[in-house]
């Protein structure tokens, strides 16, 4: 491509391919002068901001981005994204997480979630001890600092597995004897903790959201799995700083229905995540619908984050315009 561009040959089929390329940036150029309200991206084209606020990770775009997580962010931006989800932000350092913060602010971009607390095969909140206790109520305590910086309100906890049927006695948590915990006492206790972790976080305004997550292909035995049983939960919680993130690829597998599952707990869900399936990549690759998912939701007026948890369908430069154009597709309402 480079060597046609620097060509000094002028065939007539150069010479009429040069004129399309310098039609098509004219007919750019008066786009983006009659619509000033939309981002111009790095091919010069106009990029209006989609209808929801889909929030790409880092590392999604780092071909036609640049390596770096701000550069990204400015790509992301250019290209009509106006959140961004990032669940290793807390692995950054603090002027790192800080200059995050900054871009995101001038861009006017929402900063989504990122990973406060995730345990997967651990029963830290259904049969806690004093050692898990504090390892959580230290992760709710540094969330409030990252969230400081980064200027996010949410953040996700994963809260640990079902306890196993049987127990190790060497194991720290066992302080209810070798037998497995009943589940109406495994769900006293995580209600029990995250109460415990709103009184960290709600003083700031930061809200905690929960992640039902599937057994079948991903997190087996991890204690959240459906909605309606994060549904009850926040309830019993009963906080504004403990909500549920619906993310539509594990629920999709765990029970479907999505649009009637979504409106039953609408009023717990406070964040959404993205992936089709199977294979957890970019709409379109899979079964879900997200054109009319997407349609239910912004019809139900949600202007909250909807992260881009998953996969490219394609390597390099041409996978990344792929999932590109999947959400200005799935977006098309």
């Amino acid at each position: 491509m480079m060597g046609a561009r620097n060509s000094l040959l002028r065939t007539p089929e150069t010479f009429h391919m040069h004129r399309r390329q310098a039609l098509t940036l004219a007919l750019a150029s008066a786009t983006v002068a009659a619509f000033p309200s939309r981002r111009a991206n790095a091919a010069g084209s106009a990029s209006p901001p989609f209808k929801l606020a889909y929030a790409p990770h880092p590392g999604m775009f780092k071909r036609l981005g640049g390596d770096g997580v701000l550069d990204q962010i400015r790509f992301a931006a250019d290209n009509g994204f106006t959140a961004l989800e990032y669940n290793g932000l807390p692995k950054e350092t603090p002027e790192m997480q800080s200059a995050i913060g900054d871009l995101l602010n001038k861009l006017d971009m929402q900063m989504g979630v990122f990973v406060a607390y995730g345990s997967f095969d651990r029963p830290t909140f259904a049969r806690p001890d004093d050692a898990s206790t504090a390892e959580i109520l230290q992760a709710m305590s540094d969330a409030v600092d990252v969230a400081k910086r980064v200027g996010a309100t949410w953040f996700t906890v994963v809260p640990g597995s079902v306890d196993q049927q049987f127990v190790d006695e060497d194991r720290p948590w066992n302080r209810y004897g070798g037998n497995r915990l009943a589940m109406g006492y495994q769900t006293a206790n995580v209600i029990d903790m995250l109460r415990r972790c709103v009184d960290v976080i709600a003083p700031h305004d930061l809200v905690m959201v929960l992640e039902p997550l599937n057994w079948y292909s991903n997190h087996g035995g991890t204690f959240l799995q459906r909605s309606d049983q994060a549904y009850a939960i926040c309830r019993a919680v009963d906080s504004p700083a403990c909500k549920i993130l619906f993310d539509i690829y594990h629920q999709q597998i765990t029970e479907g229905n999505l649009i009637a599952n979504i409106d039953a707990c609408y009023d717990e869900i406070a964040y959404f995540q993205a992936g089709d399936n199977p294979g957890r990549k970019e709409p379109s690759t899979g079964e879900i619908n997200y054109r009319n998912v997407f349609a239910h939701l912004h019809a139900k007026g949600y202007q909250g984050v909807i992260g881009m948890e998953h996969g490219n369908s394609v390597k390099g430069a041409d996978g990344e315009q792929r999932v590109i154009d999947a959400y200005r597709m799935a977006d098309d309402f």
